[in-house]
């Protein structure tokens, strides 16, 4: 009975957290970067600080899942925290852009993969069929869904593995000094170091992605910090290793506002045939990032439609679990935006979003810690208050920059929150009624 009620595993939750943080973000966002702050290793010197940032993050979410163990990531939290206005806001964020636009993301980015492996392929195509193929897989069976995404993420791993091991025995790297008279300082503290920070920070969103199935995780109050804190640890690492990997592979005016990073890499390394077939292996890498987000995503949905009576049709599950609804709708939404969005404009809009709700989840950190001193803590975040504020730190300090230097994107996130605060009066949710925190023991 408990494996039916609680059918996601310690394994399966750090797998998760690796899947949906491998994928589209490290193998497409590299040039964009470099078209920014124009020196390999002050790209380089980004993904260390996005590392350092996301295990900031993670340790303080392990601290909101091991107290909050619910489904639903920032939406449960921020409606316990704040208020049910600010978690139904974050919530459909989330459905519409959290999880929605990443996944056509990734497809799009599995698209222009596939294309480069097998010339002729149609981009828009095959990408919205991964979605609705995928989507199929995890309307069968929640374990299912979890079997197929262990072993498609384990294979990504070795494949990555063997990728980076390949680029570190290329007998003639690039050289990545830059000029005796670089200033360190002056390369890192300016906009465009704070923007090029916005493409690292989505690569490695997803850090958090066992919070959204806290309440399908058996002992969550020990096993949420457990695969957030291997699962970010891991991925940190493996990021710092491919992107050295890309740029000792290939000389950066090549790589600079260059989408398929992966691809010119991986014919560096094996060669025009080597890198047909490294192309095809980094689809697999796609399509377990594509199962991840649509494994997690629809959890928020359900869990919004749990307490809102208004949206109540979202939590209906089938006799397995799978809360079908949820993610029809979902895929749905990617499947629009695949076939409309241009890649960069989803990027920038989906990292400033992301980040924004992020933020506001850790900063709840603060404010429990304020109002409710006594409040029984399974798990307390390591280093407090200097990390979360470490946290809050650099993702402020990147959003206010990226107001400035892409209003467009940052003003559409704004008018995003602004209608759901509209929707939300409309719905009248104040009469529903929201689960609250637990009580202190």
């Amino acid at each position: 009975m408990l494996n039916r009620k609680k059918p996601v595993s310690l394994f399966s939750a750090i797998i998760l957290v690796i899947a949906n943080m491998i994928g589209t973000g490290v193998f497409t966002t590299l040039g964009f970067q470099l078209a920014g702050v124009h020196f390999p290793l002050t790209a380089l010197l980004l993904w260390v600080v996005g590392g350092i940032v996301s295990f900031c993050g993670a340790l303080s979410y392990a601290e909101l899942g091991a107290m909050m163990p619910h489904s639903g990531g920032e939406y449960a939290y921020l409606t316990r925290i704040y208020h049910p206005a600010i978690g139904f806001i974050s919530g459909s964020v989330s459905i519409l852009v959290g999880f929605g636009a990443p996944i056509a993301l990734a497809a799009m980015a599995l698209g222009r993969y596939s294309r480069m492996a097998f010339p002729g392929v149609n981009e828009t195509a095959l990408a919205a069929g991964a979605i609705v193929i995928l989507t199929l897989v995890h309307l069968a069976d929640v374990k299912f869904g979890c079997h197929f995404q262990n072993v498609f993420t384990v294979s990504k791993v070795l494949l990555i593995a063997a990728f980076i091991a390949a680029g570190f025995a290329m007998p003639h790297p690039q050289n990545l000094l830059p000029p005796a008279s670089f200033d360190w300082t002056g390369s890192v503290f300016n906009r465009e170091f704070a923007v090029a920070l916005v493409y690292v920070s989505f690569a490695y969103s997803g850090w958090n992605a066992s919070a959204y199935i806290g309440g399908e995780i058996p002992a969550p109050e020990r096993n949420i910090p457990v695969s957030l804190f291997l699962g970010t640890l891991f991925v940190s690492i493996f990021y710092i290793l491919l992107n050295l990997v890309f740029l000792l592979t290939v000389p950066a005016a090549e790589l600079t506002g260059k989408i398929e990073i992966g691809y010119l890499s991986a014919r560096a390394i094996f060669g025009a045939g080597g890198a047909g077939l490294m192309t095809g292996l980094i689809c697999l890498v796609l399509v377990s990032t594509l199962s991840s987000m649509i494994m997690l995503g629809p959890r928020v949905a359900a869990a919004m439609g749990e307490d809102i009576g208004a949206l109540g049709f979202l939590a209906g599950r089938n006799p397995r679990g799978v809360p079908v609804r949820a993610i029809l709708i979902q895929s749905t939404v990617a499947i629009l935006l695949v076939m409309t969005s241009s890649f960069n404009f989803v990027l920038t809009y989906v990292g400033f979003t992301l980040s924004l709700f992020s933020s506001l989840a850790v900063l709840g950190l603060f404010v429990l810690r304020f109002r409710k001193p006594h409040l029984k803590r399974p798990f307390k975040t390591w280093g407090y208050p200097v990390v979360p504020a470490l946290y809050l730190v650099v993702n402020g300090w990147m959003l206010c920059y990226l107001v400035i230097q892409r209003p467009l994107p940052s003003a559409l996130c704004m008018m995003t929150v602004a209608s759901l605060l509209v929707l939300y009066k409309w719905l009248a949710i104040k009469q529903c009624q929201f689960s609250s925190l637990p009580e202190e023991k």
